[in-house]
């Protein structure tokens, strides 16, 4: 049986609903409850830290690039559980305009659809009774969703938290309880987001700490007792692996790979061969494909650039299977790299692409891709949905184009990806579109 959920949430970003989720998966945790953590949208580095809170692995729903029955599938991570808790993306209705496979990504999607009350998450400094008019306004904006109340945050002082719990009571809201000020609990951040669990290096007691603080000031009891939608499980569908045997990139530069992804291969038979690329290390030759997931190699490129036997492995391997780069993978399978610095570093020289992190250009959004040739798993012709979210800027891209891409408005963008075929009967390709799931039609 799937356990009933709650849906943590706020009017924005910067609110605070990830320091809350990973606080409540902390406490109920020490508390002996077993808590499934699932994350809305297209986010690496949040899943992680929910991974380190909860002991166990978070998954990312996304109502815009999966499938209903996906999502559905997913849930299953949750069955013998205690409690789901799922955390929001940006704001709670906050998506792509056009639909997606089902809904726009938003946090609401996933509640309305599987029953989760939500857990508006408000930052209160700088207001006081109007705080109860932001929460009418999300309880009322969408009547197919329920909001089980409200939790306070960064409340400054206890006259501060009575006037705001009076005003939002008053409104017949209920809060469940006011985490006051305190820096010394938050998580450091860079350009994507918070900074990876893995390079924090007091990760455990910063999580304990969180624990703690919501344990003292949250009615954990009442709160468990609003989560709702408890349903029976699902099939989870099907992703098709890379290959049989898969060299799989896995350190502090490439560390952005879906759960989703890595356990859909697992259930196809595939094997994963983790390397190094930091450590020098290369692709297992045993292999019969390559995937180098996104990251940061901006901030290795150095180290990338010096790691001979990685590079002299990767293009050896590369001569007589497929390799494939998602976004920071890309740009290391690419000739260069200019880091922020204007630095130059040579990249592993398989793909002519070359970036610049020297004038930063954010590039975001939900992506649609249709393959113009093969990509491993997956036959030309296919549409892919994923997202794009990075920094870097094209100087050069010169090989043949992946795919059509656009965003989710239906408009074309310039980043297509690139692909070349190798003498030895290789292929090499790459993209800064993260795969998702395949597009239902």
């Amino acid at each position: 049986m799937i356990p009933p959920g709650l849906l943590v949430a706020a009017p924005a970003s910067g609110c605070g609903k990830t320091t809350v989720t990973l606080g409540l998966l902390a406490a109920w945790r020490a508390a002996g409850l077993a808590v499934q953590p699932f994350k809305n949208g297209p986010d690496y580095i949040d899943p992680a830290f929910h991974s380190a809170a909860a002991g166990r692995a978070s998954f990312n729903l996304d109502s815009w690039a999966m499938g209903r029955e996906r999502v559905a599938g997913l849930l299953g991570a949750a069955e013998g559980c205690d409690l789901l808790l799922a955390e929001a993306s940006v704001g709670l209705f906050d998506g792509a305009v056009t639909p997606g496979e089902w809904g726009r990504g938003a946090g609401a999607d996933l509640a309305e659809a599987f029953g989760w009350p939500v857990l508006l998450v408000l930052d209160v400094r700088g207001q006081a009774q109007s705080a109860a008019a932001v929460t009418l306004g999300f309880a009322s904006l969408r009547p197919g969703l329920k909001l089980a109340g409200v939790l306070l945050n960064r409340v400054g002082s206890a006259r501060h938290e009575a006037t705001v719990r009076s005003a939002v009571e008053a409104a017949g809201f209920r809060v469940f309880g006011a985490l006051p000020r305190d820096a010394a609990v938050a998580l450091p951040e860079r350009h994507l987001g918070l900074v990876q669990a893995e390079e924090l290096p007091e990760r455990a007691a910063t999580l304990a700490a969180l624990g703690r603080l919501v344990a003292e000031h949250v009615d954990l009891d009442a709160l468990r007792a609003a989560a709702a939608g408890a349903c029976e499980p699902k099939p989870a569908l099907p992703l098709p692996p890379p290959g049989a045997r898969i060299a799989l990139a896995r350190d502090a530069a490439f560390s952005f790979v879906y759960p989703h992804l890595l356990d859909a291969w697992h259930a196809a038979g595939a094997a994963l061969l983790p390397f190094s690329p930091l450590a020098d290390e290369a692709p297992d030759d045993s292999a019969d494909a390559c995937w180098l997931p996104g990251g940061y190699p901006e901030l290795h490129a150095g180290r990338l650039a010096a790691a001979t036997r990685w590079r002299d492995g990767l293009r050896a391997f590369a001569r007589t299977r497929p390799v494939h780069g998602e976004c920071g993978g890309y740009m290391a399978l690419g000739a260069m790299l200019e880091d922020a610095d204007g630095s130059r570093h040579a990249m592993a020289g398989l793909l002519g692409l070359e970036t610049s992190f020297r004038k930063r250009r954010l590039h975001l959004g939900y992506r649609l891709a249709e393959l113009q040739v093969p990509l491993p798993g997956y036959a030309a012709g296919t549409r892919l949905r994923g997202h794009e979210f990075h920094y870097a800027s094209v100087l050069a891209q010169p090989d043949a184009p992946l795919a059509r891409i656009v965003d989710a408005d239906g408009r074309e963008v310039a980043e297509t990806g690139s692909w070349r075929a190798l003498d030895g009967g290789g292929r090499v390709s790459g993209s800064f579109f993260h795969l998702v799931a395949p597009a239902a039609g």
